[in-house]
């Protein structure tokens, strides 16, 4: 609607669902007297800021499509699910589990972030961080209960950025970044409950007997690209695996 002005909000302190959505928006402080809020969506406006005053029951904020740069002044306590998809945010710094110790989904598609290092919420469950310009994946290692991680459309060519106390990781997708050789992708073997993989549009994709040399490096997906991994396929790509060893062995 064009909306410039939400000043008349304030008086409505029982508001609990809002959507701003497609209007011009620049600031949100007549938000806060709305202490009752569960749910905010104020996409396709002009923030430059998320920055609210903490509010005590606020579950779901969408600040997609903005034009927010930071992660500064998001402190809500029951905070679980967060999408700031679609902005200009370089770094993952500045978001402490210390004041988001209920977020479980981060949702940062599409905006300019190069690493995962100092991103301080590591009790997510799912992180969607596609369309970025990541290089290198770092501080990994404390995301004990992520189940998903979304890497689609970025820079990466090594993986050395995982690690086995991220026990809870099921599902990844690395589809179309830079990962050449089959050495990169058996570094995830130290993801111990990994399912589901989604490697098409790497350089390694393009190599022959592809998802055998997949499959013999992580014998326990179940799923790579978009295909189940059918049994008759694990027996071969077991085949693969042990004579790899041998090879190795003989060396």
């Amino acid at each position: 609607r064009g909306l410039t002005d939400i000043s008349l909000l304030e008086h409505f302190i029982h508001l609990r669902y809002v959507d701003l959505s497609k209007n011009k928006l620049k600031d949100l402080a007549p938000l806060s007297s709305l202490t009752q809020l569960l749910w905010l969506k104020v996409d396709r406006n002009l923030l430059t800021s998320a920055s609210m005053q903490e509010l005590p029951y606020l579950q779901v904020i969408s600040f997609d499509r903005n034009h927010i740069v930071d992660f500064e002044g998001i402190t809500h306590p029951l905070l679980a699910n967060l999408s700031l998809k679609e902005n200009k945010i370089e770094t993952v710094l500045g978001l402490s589990h210390d004041h988001l110790f209920s977020l479980q989904v981060l949702e940062l598609r599409g905006n300019k972030i190069n690493t995962t290092a100092g991103l301080g919420v590591s009790k997510l469950k799912k992180l969607y961080l596609a369309k970025n310009t990541i290089c290198s994946l770092e501080g990994l290692e404390e995301f004990e209960q992520l189940e998903i991680l979304h890497l689609r459309d970025n820079k990466l060519e090594a993986l050395d950025g995982f690690s086995a106390s991220m026990k809870s990781l099921q599902y990844l997708n690395l589809r179309s970044n830079g990962i050449k050789s089959f050495q990169e992708v058996g570094r995830l073997q130290v993801l111990p409950v990994l399912q589901a993989l989604v490697l098409m549009d790497n350089p390694c994709a393009q190599e022959p007997d592809y998802r055998l040399q997949v499959l013999s490096r992580l014998p326990r997906l179940q799923r790579l690209d978009k295909e189940t991994v059918e049994e008759e396929e694990r027996e071969v790509a077991e085949k693969i695996r042990q004579a790899r060893k041998e090879k190795e062995k003989e060396k």
